[in-house]
């Protein structure tokens, strides 16, 4: 069986693209942990953002989503200046807003999981491509949920984010239907 190239011969992006691209997620720190990665992403190769990973987790306290609520301007400066993260200050500060807003979503729909997974009935969206540059960068799906979050305050949630977002956590599995990884051949 073929894989999805995209990850190439890196390590780090073949370990992520192995163990959890695709793969359906319901935990809240986990969708908080890639929708900021997601977003820190804007403009950016996943490849860097994936490098970063484990400053991020130390900087925010492993994606803790009552903490990031509560950063100040000058908590967030410091994790700026004294981590490996991503430097812009837009996307540092839209960890605490993406965190307060979540916050909102936990108490209208009980979780987050449970706002993002009703777009698609609680079910991963399966899809059957060929070969990698059939997989698109956004859907009117993508598109649906990217207004909706940025209506609640969302930062850095355009829909092509959005889209990376779903494969993320599995709401949409695009690996290649040849891939080992792939839902219907695992």
């Amino acid at each position: 069986m073929s894989a999805c190239l995209w990850p190439g011969n890196n390590p780090m992006m073949q370990l992520y693209h192995d163990q959890e691209w695709c793969r359906p997620s319901h935990d809240d720190s986990y969708l908080f942990e890639m929708l900021t990665l997601e977003g820190a992403q804007s403009g950016l190769s996943w490849n860097i953002v994936l490098s970063k990973r484990e400053e991020y987790k130390r900087a925010f306290r492993n994606f803790d989503i009552v903490y990031c609520s509560k950063l100040s301007d000058e908590e967030l400066e410091g994790i700026r200046t004294q981590y490996n993260v991503i430097k812009h200050q837009l996307k540092l500060k839209s960890v605490r807003s993406n965190a307060l807003a979540v916050l909102k979503i936990q108490l209208e729909f009980g979780s987050f999981s449970n706002f993002l997974w009703r777009y698609t009935d609680f079910k991963p969206i399966i899809n059957h491509w060929e070969l990698d540059g059939q997989i698109p960068a956004q859907t009117s799906l993508s598109e649906q949920i990217s207004k909706d979050l940025k209506r609640r305050s969302f930062k850095f949630v355009g829909s092509v984010t959005v889209y990376s977002f779903m494969q993320a956590i599995g709401m949409v599995d695009d690996h290649v239907r040849s891939c080992l990884h792939h839902t219907n051949n695992r």
